[in-house]
């Protein structure tokens, strides 16, 4: 941890040097929790270009992922004076990734509200887990085995090829052309009033993705993207 807190100074002291550098400050987040959710998490933002401090508390994972990550540490986040010490309150958007440990989580959220924090992610490993977080205040709780489980059901008892699902029981779907909106453009075959759906993207084969229009004309093998009302799109992926 000392490492990276004299790195930490030395960022602070080149700011106040110079007052026009914003040395990413709209893309630096620390995850808290390098398991297999923070890790992958971790790596895909930096893949993407963003600042990244991951921390944990066993220092093998932190070794492990020390060469790919911009900083890490080893510490326990539990401790608020350690959190305040690491400068994680600096950090727009911190992410805790930490499931298994509830206590530890629930802990590390409160401090992160204590310091506000202005966005927090947080990893819940239940529906309780997760109704605990969200009372606390932190501002988006993730369920990612649950949503997963929900979403390869999906895939498996159905023609679709892809499903998301919103907040507000709204969907979006990639599945086959029905055969039922085959050979006529959008417009006559009424998706909209006789579904409840929306096409808006179609893929033939061989061919890229392309938005749909009311003139588009699918044909049997196409993929679409559909969006909707989550029961409107399940029935429409079932026509066949």
């Amino acid at each position: 941890m000392g490492n990276y807190l004299n790195s930490l100074r030395h960022r602070r002291r080149k700011r106040l040097l110079d007052s026009g550098a914003q040395l990413h400050s709209d893309q630096r987040v620390a995850v808290i929790g390098l398991g297999r959710f923070g890790s992958s998490l971790a790596h895909e933002l930096t893949r993407r270009g963003w600042d990244v401090l991951g921390i944990d508390t066993d220092a093998s994972l932190v070794q492990k992922h020390s060469d790919v990550l911009t900083h890490t540490a080893v510490a326990d986040c539990t401790d608020p004076e350690v959190l305040h010490q690491l400068g994680v309150h600096d950090f727009p958007s911190v992410v805790v990734g930490i499931g298994t440990d509830i206590e530890a989580s629930i802990l590390i959220a409160s401090n992160l509200l204590e310091e506000q924090v202005p966005n927090i992610w947080a990893k819940a490993i239940s529906r309780q887990h997760g109704q605990i977080l969200e009372r606390l205040g932190v501002h988006h709780v993730v369920l990612p085995e649950h949503e997963m489980g929900e979403r390869v059901a999906h895939l498996v008892t159905g023609r679709m090829l892809d499903f998301i699902e919103f907040d507000d029981d709204y969907a979006l779907v990639k599945t086959i052309t029905p055969t039922t909106i085959t050979g006529v453009p959008l417009a006559r075959s009424a998706v909209r009033s006789k579904y409840g759906i929306t096409v808006v993207g179609i893929k033939r084969p061989g061919q890229d993705f392309t938005h749909a229009t009311a003139e588009t004309v699918v044909e049997k093998g196409d993929v679409i993207i559909v969006t909707g009302k989550t029961r409107d799109v399940e029935a429409f992926a079932e026509l066949g």
